[in-house]
């Protein structure tokens, strides 16, 4: 899976995970910096992006490019001025309640990003998107990142759903949802166009 090792960032010049459709009402939970910080392991954490990201984070996007580009819709032409709107974005949806995305950081630079990509609070839903760097799979980073995403959505939230949502073909993508033990529902097919390709997306699912 070059990249995001599921269906990656927003679709509009998102560098971040997924596109995401949950929305409804939502329950007055508030986050903060301090508190979305997930300690990884000695070297390694998942903590909201910051604007003083942007061009560590385009960086990372620039010499990715064309591995995250087999799968995210958004990679081919992603600026460093879109990567620092994503950033914004993405502070305004923590501001919203609808959820944070974030960026992973190991041996104190940044390796890739993901997060909720909403939520949808009347329905205790989500879906998580993220990617990570070409150099830095195999090496359980991502899977650590999305199980702690998990624990949040259940243990602090009380969510009921969370769903991933990785193209049929992105076998690192699909990897990590099938290792947590998410249940694959169904395919949606052409459900997405990266480029001139339209792929089928593979929806799985986990419940409280």
């Amino acid at each position: 899976m070059p990249g995001q090792e599921a269906r990656a960032p927003l679709q509009d010049n998102v560098p971040g995970s997924g596109s995401g459709e949950c929305g409804g009402a939502r329950a007055g939970i508030g986050e903060t910096d301090a508190i979305v910080r997930f300690e990884l392991s000695d070297d390694s954490h998942l903590r909201l992006l910051a604007e003083a990201d942007a061009d560590e984070l385009y960086g990372v996007i620039e010499r990715n490019r064309a591995y995250l580009a087999e799968w995210l819709p958004w990679a081919a032409g992603q600026t460093r001025e879109g990567t620092l709107e994503f950033i914004r974005k993405t502070r305004r949806q923590l501001e919203l309640n609808d959820g944070f995305q974030g960026v992973l950081v190991s041996g104190g630079q940044i390796a890739g990003a993901g997060g909720f990509l909403s939520v949808n609070w009347e329905a205790r839903a989500t879906r998580l998107g993220y990617w990570l760097a070409e150099a830095r799979q195999g090496r359980g980073l991502m899977t650590s990142a999305v199980s702690a995403l998990i624990d949040h959505a259940f243990d602090e939230w009380e969510l009921n759903r969370v769903e991933i949502q990785a193209a049929t073909g992105n076998r690192r993508s699909r990897a990590i949802p099938e290792r947590l033990g998410f249940q694959q529902e169904g395919v949606l097919r052409e459900y997405e166009r990266v480029g001139e390709r339209y792929l089928d997306i593979v929806v799985y699912s986990l419940l409280a």
